[in-house]
């Protein structure tokens, strides 16, 4: 039967993927794999992970420009008309990753996404006078926050603050106790949760609640994308659906986020550089490693959240959507790389498998134990043992 022309359907989307090189092998996120390339990405998300809209994050770059020109031309991707470049049925997203830094201010990213290729490269231009190698990833922009804001936006852009709560470069984690201290909260599309932390830790904090949230994977490998993702109602993907997503106008919306349990994120925890001691959450207060005395922390998501609340129990607007605990397939014991291929050729994506799949069409591809895994996995069921100070939890076996 024909779709109806305003009929909503849901859509798979992650939108923070790095790009490592170009495909001529020049560096763009020094610390991204090699093979993180823009046709690589874009096969990865539609062929792999079922992924129908993905934001690529370093779209700035003079040489990730010519591989997209590249793609056009030679017919493997095509520009829409309401913005975004088509693969197949996914879509990718124009975006970069900045990093801003006010006056007496720690550094913080911000997430810009622009609807045209064109659009872009535009900007490429206006950041190359404001910044010292416009080539690479997540480099500083030598201009007042707000000013940039601005920028963004009068060229049809939009903004999300990245990793927000995170301990390094983040507007809560290293830069200030509010947004509104450093950007102009208008000119904010949505933000994003980062790896360490939940709707409900966010729900401690006020000025939050007009946002809409995102989960995404903030990936430097191809293996993970989808880490962390959203399901997105919308009429189609494309840059317009995605800004009325995030407005949640005529219907559309994030109708559910897919994020890691806070306490997989490999900042959850408090964590002493000195002695790699893991502080328990309960020792909010603490400034001091309890085991050796070093004052050398790495304050936690969880511990930096509870020191800027102005709310003692979290509030969860109305418009906020569930938040699923994901555990990425990568991070299920006695799942390994040819199990996941043979889950793959069964079932077709990791999508299908995480979301679609019953758990007895699972255990007919690889058994009982394993299936049984995999949906604990979808119910919060397995045991995790904390993450912190750059290193990731573990479910435990």
């Amino acid at each position: 039967m024909k779709k109806r022309a305003e009929e909503l359907v849901p859509c798979y989307a992650d939108l923070h993927i790095h790009i490592g090189r170009t495909g001529r092998g020049e560096p763009v996120k020094i610390s991204g794999s090699r093979d993180l390339t823009f046709s690589n990405i874009a096969k990865e998300a539609h062929d792999r992970k079922g992924i129908g809209l993905l934001g690529i994050i370093d779209c700035h770059s003079p040489g990730v420009q010519q591989d997209i020109a590249e793609c056009l031309g030679r017919g493997e991707m095509d520009e829409l008309e309401d913005g975004g470049i088509a693969y197949k049925g996914t879509t990718l997203l124009l975006g970069t990753e900045l990093e801003i830094r006010e006056p007496e201010m720690g550094p913080a990213h911000l997430l810009a996404f622009f609807p045209f290729f064109d659009t872009i490269r535009s900007f490429t231009g206006w950041l190359e006078k404001r910044m010292k190698n416009v080539s690479l990833s997540s480099q500083r922009v030598y201009s007042p926050a707000k000013a940039l804001q601005e920028e963004v936006y009068a060229r049809g852009g939009m903004i999300i603050p990245a990793h927000i709560f995170t301990p390094h470069r983040s507007i809560y984690g290293s830069c200030a106790p509010r947004m509104a201290d450093v950007l102009d909260t208008a000119l904010i599309s949505a933000v994003e949760l980062g790896l360490s932390a939940d709707s409900e830790m966010a729900g401690l904090i006020s000025e939050l609640d007009h946002y809409t949230f995102l989960t995404n994977s903030d990936a430097h490998s191809l293996g993970k994308i989808g880490r962390e993702y959203n399901e997105l109602l919308l009429k189609k993907p494309t840059y317009r659906e995605f800004a009325k997503v995030l407005n949640r106008e005529d219907g559309r919306g994030v109708i559910g986020n897919y994020g890691l349990n806070p306490r997989l994120g490999k900042y959850h925890r408090t964590y002493c550089s000195g002695c790699s001691y893991s502080i328990d959450e309960a020792e909010i207060s603490v400034e001091r490693c309890p085991y050796c005395g070093s004052p050398k922390l790495v304050r936690g998501v969880f511990d930096r959240i509870r020191s800027i609340a102005d709310r003692k129990e979290p509030v969860i607007p109305a418009h906020r959507p569930p938040y699923h605990y994901q555990v990425p397939l990568e991070f299920i014991p006695g799942l390994g790389p040819a199990k996941l291929e043979l889950l793959l050729r069964t079932f077709g994506t990791e999508m299908n498998v995480l979301n679609q799949m019953s758990c007895e069409a699972l255990a007919e591809a690889v058994g009982a134990e394993l299936a049984e895994r995999i949906c604990d996995a979808r119910t919060g069921k397995l045991e995790l043992a904390a993450g912190g100070g750059g290193v990731y939890g573990k479910v435990k076996k």
